[in-house]
């Protein structure tokens, strides 16, 4: 029984986090960002041509640090362009399945990809190897992939808070090439390049950028193939054509205008990412916040972890079910209180809180959440 009414409960001011955003997309910025968006400002890069040095330089670091931070090997490029993932996935029907993909799809992100590649007239029907939110399956033996030309991968899911490796099957088909949609994850999770082909994501969660642009690391491998599609005689818009955005992208510049403050907000992050200690130190960080959070669900009768296996828990995206109280009142709580975003994902119809942990949060803030969450509930249920 409610003992208080939800709009009274004030959160005291030194149990709050001291940056109240914990949304899952777009994600709270870096302290410092402003600053740099002042600083491009007066360097006359805001409002300037994109194909002019003072962008095309922004664009080249925007790669080098992409490149370096998750140490891409000779001959992998970092492409760039205007959308963000869900406008990739229609590019990658055009531009990297040849006629036939596969896709693990366990949740509602990692549906839309295989979505695309079935809706797509000029390819076959995709294989799906799924499983229910809250989970992830494994990834199909060599054998049951025969006949693929790219396996779509997932390394974090936005809505459920599951985070599968990046593996690429040991005895995979011949030019069978591995695509990873990282976009909740990349910055935040370490992965292997050696697994992969294809490692595409759009800024705003752990870049702490706004939308507006995808970016993909490619190997040589997806280049290649990126570049005999392109010659196949095979139908494809300009504003889809992965071709073009490789040749623009090595001149730093992308196809058409780009959201220039993005690519600002961009570099500062990569900046202050690698100033840190790079991947290592941003993965280490979301997993001590992460660690905060599923530690003190655990202890409580009334929360639990969504995900039941720890090992699939993200780091990045945290997500608690909560019995005995309205998870939707306790988020306007909080909401009232300055605290934001804590609210399910809408499509996945829980009673649930869900958490941005991405590596622009303190842990010290996810603790302080928590603290916060205590407070309302025991004014809510006693």
């Amino acid at each position: 029984m409610t003992l208080i009414d939800p709009t009274e409960i004030r959160i005291p001011a030194d149990l709050k986090p001291v940056d109240g955003r914990f949304g899952c997309g777009p994600s709270r910025l870096h302290p410092g960002a402003i600053d740099a968006l002042r600083a491009a400002e007066a360097a006359m890069i805001l409002g300037t041509s994109h194909r002019q040095a003072p962008v095309k330089n922004l664009v080249g670091s925007v790669r080098a640090r992409i490149s370096e931070l998750f140490g891409l090997p000779d001959g992998w490029e970092v492409v760039l362009g205007n959308g963000g993932s869900t406008l990739f996935w229609d590019i990658a029907t055009f531009g990297l399945i040849e006629r036939h993909s596969h896709h693990l799809v366990f949740g509602e992100f990692s549906s839309k990809f295989g979505e695309a590649s079935a809706a797509a007239p000029h390819l076959d029907a995709p294989g799906i190897t799924s499983s229910e939110p809250g989970d992830h399956p494994a990834v199909p033996p060599g054998e049951a992939l025969i006949g693929v030309d790219l396996l779509g991968l997932t390394h974090n899911e936005t809505s459920t808070g599951v985070t599968m490796p990046v593996t690429r099957p040991a005895d995979a088909p011949d030019g069978m090439l591995v695509a990873v949609d990282a976009t909740s994850g990349a910055g935040g999770l370490v992965w292997d390049p050696t697994q992969a082909d294809v490692y595409y994501f759009a800024p705003q969660k752990c870049f702490a950028s706004d939308g507006g642009l995808w970016i993909a690391a490619c190997s040589p491998a997806a280049i290649e193939r990126i570049d005999r599609l392109a010659k196949s005689g095979r139908w494809i818009p300009a504003s889809l054509d992965l071709s073009v955005a490789v040749s623009n992208s090595r001149l730093n510049q992308t196809y058409n205008t780009p959201a220039l403050a993005t690519l600002v907000l961009l570099d500062h992050q990569l900046g202050w990412m690698l100033d840190q200690g790079g991947l290592t130190w941003t993965s280490t960080r979301c997993a001590e916040s992460a660690t905060t959070l599923y530690d003190w669900a655990e202890a409580r009768s009334w929360a639990t972890p969504f995900v039941t296996d720890p090992a699939k828990r993200s780091p990045v995206v945290g997500t608690v079910d909560l019995d005995g109280v309205d998870a939707g009142t306790v988020s306007g709580v909080l909401r009232a209180n300055g605290i934001v975003d804590t609210d399910a994902y809408r499509k996945l119809g829980r009673n649930q809180l869900r958490v941005g942990m991405f590596p622009a949060t303190p842990p010290s803030d996810v603790a302080a959440l928590t603290a916060s969450i205590d407070y309302v509930v025991e004014r809510l249920i006693g």
